[in-house]
């Protein structure tokens, strides 16, 4: 029993003993690590990558590499030191003419690093390739006008002014290659869909590679009238331009129509204004099929139905 109680006494230690214990195993650590650290060691890092070019006359279309993966030999502590990034400038890759260059092979890179890696022995790169794409700067100035055909109304509702857009251009620089490309003017995109009243908004300036262009202003005001449609039916009287004397048969003197007028101007529309002509200049002998030209129509107006007819000479 004795001996029990002996061992268990030795491994008994009050507050100061545990301190004195602590202090011993922090000491051997710290003497371990710093050792350890001053040793040669091979091994793989991730070195960060910055390339030197002139930025104010070129422009990188995708980006660049971030890192580039060598294996090294050097002391622990450089090689701690850079692989935990703890304040480490990345290695430069010069670009005397970057639009010459698409890629820079693994091989080669080396040249680059031997100044750069004092504290190393390069053994080898482990990135086979490193593929570059810059191109030189451009800048134009463009009309800007919206897509119509692309702009979504309510159905029965269409714009009823001329649709304006502040300021009506816009400068743009980027690559090279995307700047000439760009046709002018420029076609805007209008989001909103099934727009039913007066439009006033700021649009965007979006190409397809946005992020590469920049855009001054990046955003304009469009601005343009709305108004609903309402049908009007009614009829005609059919007259003729041009008409040689020997026309002998028309099919009927007058036609009926539908059409679309925007609602504040409905009020203010007599049907007596409107005229169905048909122009009969240049037209040859025989039977012929004719579409008649509805003259007079309020502005902005659509036509609905307007019946064609035979005319004989």
């Amino acid at each position: 029993m004795s001996f029990f109680n002996s061992i268990f006494n030795i491994l008994r230690f009050n507050k100061s003993n545990w301190k004195a214990v602590v202090l011993c195993v922090f000491a051997a650590a710290v003497f371990w690590l710093f050792n350890a650290l001053n040793k040669n060691y091979t091994t793989t890092i991730s070195f960060p990558l910055a390339f030197d070019y002139d930025r104010t006359n070129y422009v990188t279309v995708r980006p660049l590499p971030l890192t580039v993966r060598i294996n090294v030999t050097g002391i622990g502590w450089n090689l701690f030191r850079r692989s935990t990034g703890l304040r480490v400038p990345p290695l430069v890759i010069p670009l005397e003419r970057p639009a010459d260059v698409n890629k820079i092979v693994g091989s080669t890179l080396p040249a680059f690093f031997d100044t750069q890696l004092a504290d190393f022995q390069i053994n080898f790169v482990l990135t086979d390739t490193l593929y570059v794409a810059i191109e030189p700067k451009a800048k134009r100035r463009l009309g800007l006008e919206v897509d119509i055909p692309t702009v979504s109304f309510r159905s029965g509702y269409i714009p009823t002014s001329d649709i304006q857009v502040f300021p009506d251009s816009i400068t743009l620089e980027g690559p090279r290659t995307l700047i000439t490309a760009l046709s002018d003017p420029v076609r805007l995109q209008i989001p909103q869909g099934n727009i039913d009243e007066d439009f006033d908004e700021v649009i965007a300036v979006k190409f397809l590679n946005d992020e590469l262009i920049k855009r001054d202003p990046p955003t304009v005001t469009v601005k343009f009238s709305v108004d609903r449609l309402v049908e009007v039916s009614d009829s005609v009287i059919l007259e003729f331009v041009n008409a040689p004397k020997e026309v002998r048969e028309v099919e009927r003197k007058k036609l009926p129509y539908t059409i679309a007028i925007p609602q504040s101007l409905l009020d203010s529309f007599h049907t007596d204004s409107l005229k169905a002509v048909i122009d009969l200049k240049d037209f040859s002998r025989g039977k012929k099929k004719v579409m008649p030209q509805l003259l007079g129509m309020p502005a902005y107006s659509q036509i609905i139905a307007l019946d064609s007819l035979y005319i004989k000479f």
